[in-house]
């Protein structure tokens, strides 16, 4: 029910779903002002939101408070890989060829490799259910790590999880079933404060490494201000995440 729900909310704070819902609105308003209002403002909603610089504003925000507690001296029992990075494609989870189709949070599994790759975490947890075109994202992050030379032994496949709340609370009991004690979170940047706090909610004491980072210092140089697509999806993407921390909290899923 709180998938369902959470679609539900996903769509009722989306931009685009404001911009078209005013242009709706307008068709039907009588009053030429009034429709020239909510014109406006649908008009304002799509250039507003798809300006880099209010983007970028965003995305600082939800990176900035991201926690950095991954500790180079230890050798961690798992490093936990959350999903969201795999994009629906044409092959079944099981069909060799289910590789390489990834979105750009795609750095939380080049850290995850990196990690195995050097040994500094003995095994992996990778947390990811069904997509919504049906590949099981732990199934195709596996294969993904095997095809750069991982060992399928020290993969262990979370495969029910479809938001972060399940991830915690999957990830927690393979991670209290193998007794693993030293516990590592791989993550986007944005995401740490919601995921840790997950962990936090299931009891679980873990470190974590934020990673993906896509906000940049505006002093460093100058930046167009011209609407684009990728802006406006960068938004979207962290009013999504204001409002996730928001409704998790609610719940208690995270715990600050």
């Amino acid at each position: 029910m709180f998938f369902l729900l959470s679609k539900i909310l996903d769509l009722a704070i989306a931009p685009l779903c404001w911009a078209i819902a005013l242009v709706v609105v307008a068709i039907f308003v009588r009053s030429p002002r009034r429709r020239a209002l909510l014109l406006l403002l649908a008009v304002l909603d799509l250039t507003v939101l798809a300006s880099p610089p209010v983007a970028n504003t965003l995305i600082r925000a939800m990176e900035l408070p991201a926690e950095q507690s991954y500790r180079p001296d230890v050798t961690y029992d798992t490093v936990v890989l959350l999903g969201g990075m795999v994009e629906d494609n044409m092959y079944g989870s099981e069909d060799p060829r289910a590789v390489g189709s990834f979105n750009q949070n795609i750095e939380r599994l080049l850290a995850t490799y990196d990690l195995l790759r050097q040994n500094k975490a003995k095994t992996a947890i990778l947390s990811g259910g069904p997509t919504e075109g049906g590949a099981i994202e732990a199934n195709v992050l596996a294969n993904q790590l095997v095809a750069w030379g991982i060992d399928r032994s020290r993969l262990l496949l979370e495969t029910h999880s479809l938001n972060t709340h399940d991830n915690a609370i999957d990830s927690a009991a393979i991670i209290r079933q193998e007794g693993f004690h030293t516990i590592l979170v791989v993550t986007s940047a944005f995401h740490v404060p919601r995921a840790h706090g997950c962990f936090r909610a299931v009891g679980l004491d873990v470190d974590m490494l934020p990673v993906d980072f896509h906000g940049y210092d505006p002093a460093l140089g100058k930046h167009s201000i011209s609407p684009r697509a990728f802006a406006f999806e960068q938004s979207t993407a962290m009013i999504r995440e204001v409002v996730g921390r928001l409704v998790y909290r609610l719940h208690g899923y995270s715990i600050p």
